[in-house]
C-alpha cells in the first residue's frame, strides 16, 4: 500500500482548489456576459431560501408552547413561504427589488466607510476607506438613480466580478500552498 504523504494530499486539496477557482471564474465570465440571467438565478437561489426559512418556521411553530406563540410563528412561516414562491412566480419582480435593496446597502456602506475615514484618518493607509467609501456610494448612486432599468445589469454583474475575484485569489493562494509545501517536502 502506498504511503500518502502531507504534500500528496496539500497537492490533491490543492487541485481540488485550483479547479473550483477556475470553474468561478468561468461562471463569473458567463455572469458578466449575460446579467439578467445571473440576477434571475441569484433571485430564485434567494427565493428557495427565503421558502426554506418559511418551512422551518412553519416546523418550529408546532414545537410552540403558547397557542399565541404558535399562531404567531404559523403566521411568521406562511409569510415567507408566500413571499419566497411569490419571488419564484414573479423573478423580475424579484430581481428588481433586490437591485433596489443592493443599492440602498451601497449608498449606506458608502456612507459609513466616508465617516470609518474621518475617524481613522491618522492612521496610515486609511486613505484607502475613503476610496472604497466613495466608490461604494457612487456606484450605490449609479444603481439607485437607474433604477428599475439597472435590475437588468447590476446584480448579475456584481455576482459575476466577485465570482471572477474569489476564483483568482482560490487560484492563487491554492498556488502558493502548493509551493510552500513543495518547499517543506
Amino acid at each position: 500500500m502506498a504511503q500518502t504523504t502531507g504534500a500528496d494530499v496539500v497537492r490533491q486539496a490543492s487541485t481540488l482548489s485550483i479547479l473550483w477557482g477556475v470553474l468561478l471564474i468561468i461562471c463569473g465570465i458567463l455572469a458578466i456576459g449575460s446579467p439578467f440571467v445571473a440576477a434571475v438565478a441569484v433571485n430564485v437561489v434567494i427565493a428557495w431560501l427565503i421558502v426554506l426559512a418559511g418551512v422551518l418556521h412553519l416546523i418550529v411553530a408546532f414545537q410552540a408552547h403558547s397557542a399565541g406563540s404558535v399562531i404567531w410563528k404559523l403566521l411568521v412561516g406562511l409569510a415567507y413561504v408566500s413571499f419566497g414562491v411569490y419571488l419564484i412566480m414573479h423573478p423580475a419582480i424579484g430581481v428588481a427589488s433586490l437591485t433596489l435593496l443592493l443599492a440602498s446597502l451601497f449608498l449606506i456602506e458608502g456612507v459609513l466607510d466616508v465617516v470609518l475615514f474621518f475617524q481613522m484618518r491618522s492612521v496610515g493607509g486609511s486613505g484607502w476607506i475613503l476610496v472604497d467609501g466613495i466608490v461604494t456610494f457612487v456606484l450605490g448612486l449609479m444603481i439607485y438613480m437607474q433604477w428599475p432599468a439597472s435590475s437588468a445589469w447590476a446584480l448579475g454583474t456584481l455576482v459575476g466580478v466577485s465570482m471572477i475575484i474569489s476564483g483568482l485569489s482560490r487560484v492563487m493562494i491554492s498556488l502558493a500552498v502548493r509551493k510552500v509545501a513543495a518547499a517543506a517536502a
